[in-house]
């Protein structure tokens, strides 16, 4: 077995502490990943906190993984020793199902193995990128374009899967307009992949207080949502919606910002149930739907479009023992755009 130092917290209202976690021998498909830098991602804090059901303690989070490869296993074809390499929110699915042999892992029918607070296919419990290693089988393994710095790379393998699939699916491009909804760690991905897919690209934030970012991101417009006015003037305005917040906002406000045959599509994860009229839906053919992450294959086309086009996350590096309060001033909407864990520090 091989040791691993890790940050690990042992109950929703506990604080991080300093642990040592067992990562598995390298079977023949194992790469075993020094892990350089881990993203913070608010499902990080929602589990943490046992807000989305039981939670196996002590966890730990961290499923936006950037590192090197330390060793590969006897049949690895994809990766050698000293290549660039990422996890993201998955490290394994059963392989044989109709959505994993189209590429859609994360909608696995048996259920795909999340990288922490799951359970793998040798009935032990996963734990994630807060740690120094990592050991994960070659097909679950993402390569880091040379282009792409480490610590920006990491939060591209949750927050910008996480945009860059629903864009992709319902065709963000040349004469669509989309609308991004919240602008933090998502949501800023979310401008900047659409602005690079061709896209007139609004954001639609509670205040204006980051507009000069989002124009800087690459967004034509920026309107205030705490203003009654914004929901008036851009009623029946967009093609496509990501909605990126974790909160429960008013679902029929924002579906009356569609035009015919717009979709919203939720991408951030509130807790608790949210409200719907089905005559926000029904007049207009509008859709609500949702995304989660996206399959191996679109995640790689996604490190490589933010490669072609000189996309990354804004970032903030901190130190191992600063989780804590990373935490916290997520929760309070104080970070530009996403905080990034130094491993070296643990």
């Amino acid at each position: 077995m091989i040791t691993a130092k890790a940050r690990a917290v042992d109950g929703p209202d506990k604080s991080f502490r300093a642990a040592e976690i067992k990562r598995r021998n390298l079977d023949s498909h194992d790469v075993l990943i020094e892990i350089k830098y881990a993203g913070i991602c608010h499902s990080d804090i929602h589990t943490a906190h046992g807000e989305w059901g039981d939670v196996p303690y002590p966890l730990v989070p961290g499923h936006e993984i950037a590192g090197i490869v330390a060793d590969v296993g006897s049949e690895v074809t994809k990766y050698k020793v000293g290549d660039r390499a990422g996890v993201g929110c998955m490290v394994d699915s059963c392989g044989e199902c109709e959505n994993c042999r189209k590429g859609e892992e994360q909608y696995c029918l048996k259920g795909n193995v999340p990288t922490y607070a799951g359970v793998d296919k040798y009935g032990e419990p996963t734990q994630g990128g807060y740690s120094t290693h990592i050991v994960v089988t070659e097909d679950f393994v993402l390569k880091i374009p040379d282009n792409i710095e480490l610590d920006a790379a990491a939060p591209l393998l949750c927050a910008g899967i996480t945009t860059y699939s629903p864009l992709n699916h319902w065709g963000a491009g040349p004469g669509k307009k989309v609308a991004v909804v919240g602008m933090g760690g998502l949501g800023h991905m979310a401008v900047k992949i659409a602005h690079a897919m061709g896209a007139e690209v609004t954001v639609l934030s509670q205040s204006l207080r980051k507009k000069e970012d989002g124009l800087q991101f690459g967004a034509e417009n920026y309107y205030a949502t705490s203003d009654p006015a914004t929901f008036e003037k851009l009623a029946g305005t967009f093609d496509l919606i990501i909605n990126t917040v974790s909160a429960n906002i008013d679902m029929n406000a924002y579906l009356s910002l569609l035009a015919l045959d717009g979709t919203l599509v939720n991408v951030g994860a509130p807790a608790e149930p949210l409200a719907l009229n089905v005559f926000s839906l029904i007049p207009h053919r509008r859709s609500f739907a949702g995304s989660l992450i996206g399959g191996i294959r679109e995640t790689q086309e996604m490190l490589d479009f933010c490669a072609t086009h000189n996309i990354a996350p804004k970032i903030e590096v901190i130190s191992a023992d600063d989780i804590d309060e990373a935490y916290e001033r997520v929760l309070a909407s104080d970070v530009k755009y996403r905080f990034v864990i130094d491993i070296s520090t643990m």
